[in-house]
């Protein structure tokens, strides 16, 4: 089944999906704990969980090692992330293809961030230079290897490819654009083959609806998820605005910095989160995609405090006994998980 088959994006939808976005861990010495907290996370039954793809690809071979994991160690549908700057169009081709020889069939389409130590980098002339570029590209080479082989048509008619793109409701800071350009990009990211969109992190429910209904107005018909990031850790906020553009309320940040008690702050931080939540359920938002950072407390409070924690029954620590133990599944070529320690997959954006 494809995502977008999964019956969820309906308007008689039994409940908004979940899903949650995961980094793949760089050093081995991190492994242990992402594959804890991935663990926890796919106990809750999420819908999907995308895995991220470093800025140029940087974490390819490992992201693609944790969606094999998933793929083929949980019920979870897993999400490719995947990017195009600085790469040519043959080398974007060849990873499309190394995906979907794996089984992968669901791609988030992003352009990526082009180098920090380049300001004035411009894609090469033979890459694939936007989002939009790319989406093409995903159903060039799917309908190329369908028309190539009757056994791929058949599998793919059986599991149709899903593409998700990312969109940005108050505009691109890094891109420089507005909420209208964003639209616009939106509508031809559609046009391009885009089956859904998930939203980048906004702190405002205004900012998702006004966002959703100018869309709307527009032509886009495709599911709109709402992107959201617990805010519970004033410093992650503060990294997380350096690297978006998007601040946080000041609001929220100072009460957050005010509290000394961390059970407290968290607290404070979920029932803001919370709260943001539940306003864009209510104005109609088809699902939650949670940004994580590898961190599960938050993603999982905020789940139960929108009544979305669901997942299979757990055991005394509240994880369920029925995840798969991927813990024999390599995590980067050559390096096994330690065999103490149960583990999933992982993401990146």
């Amino acid at each position: 089944m494809s995502i977008v088959d999964l019956g969820h994006f309906g308007h008689e939808a039994p409940r908004p999906t979940v899903s949650f976005e995961l980094m793949p861990p760089r050093r081995p010495d991190a492994a242990p704990k992402f594959w804890e907290t991935a663990r926890r996370l796919v106990a809750t039954s999420p819908d999907f969980v995308s895995v991220t793809y470093g800025a140029a690809g940087t974490d390819r071979e490992t992201s693609r090692r944790v969606i094999s994991q998933l793929l083929h160690g949980t019920p979870v549908l897993p999400i490719a992330h995947l990017t195009c700057v600085g790469a040519s169009r043959e080398d974007v081709e060849d990873v499309i293809t190394d995906f979907l020889d794996a089984g992968v069939r669901s791609f988030l389409a992003l352009r990526g961030d082009p180098p920090r130590d380049q300001p004035d980098w411009r894609p090469a002339e033979d890459g694939v230079r936007s989002s939009t570029e790319l989406v093409a590209l995903l159903r060039e080479v799917e309908a190329a290897r369908c028309a190539a082989s009757p056994s791929v048509a058949l599998r793919g008619a059986a599991r149709p490819l899903t593409i998700a793109v990312a969109t940005f409701p108050d505009g691109n800071l890094a891109a420089g654009t507005s909420r209208t350009q964003e639209v616009r990009r939106l509508w031809q990211k559609q046009q391009a083959g885009a089956d859904f969109a998930i939203t980048q992190l906004f702190y405002e429910a205004s900012s998702y609806i006004d966002f959703v209904a100018e869309a709307r107005a527009a032509g886009v018909t495709i599911p709109i998820l709402a992107g959201l990031l617990p805010m519970t850790d004033p410093a992650r906020l503060a990294r997380v605005e350096e690297l978006t553009g998007v601040p946080a309320p000041r609001r929220v940040v100072e009460a957050l910095e005010a509290e000394p008690d961390p059970a407290a702050r968290h607290a404070l931080g979920i029932r803001h989160s919370v709260e943001l939540a539940r306003q864009v359920l209510a104005a109609g938002a088809p699902g939650l995609h949670i940004y994580t950072f590898n961190k599960h407390q938050a993603a999982l409070d905020l789940l139960e405090g929108v009544d979305l924690g669901g997942g299979a029954a757990g055991d005394a620590s509240g994880v369920s006994s029925r995840t798969p133990d991927l813990a024999s599944g390599p995590w980067v070529s050559g390096t096994p998980l330690p065999s103490s320690e149960p583990a999933l997959g992982s993401a990146s954006v």
